[in-house]
């Protein structure tokens, strides 16, 4: 919930969130910004789509809707919507499948707590995340753990690795290396080369370096490489 960056309407093109040719960059603005960051041709994606058709869904907005304001991707389950709006995994799972449907690309987000982590039930609760979503299906993975957001706390490339590899294990044996696994906790330019070099982590999902068209840009550079 934070608007965008002052650089988008600078008419800087390309600026740091344009696709590289090596880079695919999305941005996933406030649902406000949609409209000028789409202006600004970066591409982009909502931070969460309602699976109901139109109708009496006060605050809501759709699937259809969002495809229809140019959103190619969307993000479904991420940690604060399951904290905040107390998203179950059947919810998230209702989400991808209504964004396919509406040719939207799911970003589909897991992760574990601090406490679920200290009682080495990470990858119990990641599988469950993960057991009621179409994984067949053309999808994206966010591995974040929720832990290592905000805290000052980070997942070591190891432990990132570890679970990156473990979700790909998961997947249809004809999906796993098409399907890319993101890496969203608490990237920044510090880590992200030795998180990014990992054989699992095919990119990140960023969080407060986004909002920094510096430091975004040298996590864009560093993925180029």
């Amino acid at each position: 919930m934070n608007p965008a960056p002052l650089e988008l309407r600078r008419d800087m093109a390309p600026s740091p969130y344009h696709t590289r040719a090596n880079v695919d960059v999305v941005v996933f603005p406030s649902l406000l910004d949609i409209r000028e960051c789409n202006d600004a041709q970066i591409i982009t994606g909502a931070q969460y789509g309602c699976t109901e058709e139109m109708g009496a869904h006060t605050g809501d907005v759709c699937m259809t809707q969002i495809a229809a304001a140019g959103c190619r991707y969307v993000l479904c389950g991420h940690s604060e919507r399951r904290k905040d709006h107390c998203e179950t995994n059947e919810d998230v799972a209702k989400q991808v499948i209504s964004a396919l449907e509406n040719n939207i690309h799911p970003i589909v987000c897991v992760g574990e707590t601090e406490k679920e982590r200290d009682e080495g039930k990470e990858k119990e609760i990641v599988k469950a995340q993960l057991d009621v979503i179409p994984l067949e299906s053309d999808i994206t993975i966010a591995y974040e753990p929720v832990w290592a957001i905000g805290t000052g706390k980070t997942a070591s490339p190891e432990q990132a690795e570890d679970m990156h590899a473990y979700i790909r294990s998961l997947l249809p044996e004809d999906r796993r290396d098409s399907t890319r696994i993101l890496y969203g906790g608490s990237m920044k330019p510090d880590n992200a080369a030795e998180l990014l070099s990992q054989p699992n982590i095919d990119g990140g999902l960023i969080g407060g370096a986004s909002l920094k068209p510096d430091s975004f840009g040298q996590i864009v550079e560093i993925a180029s490489k």
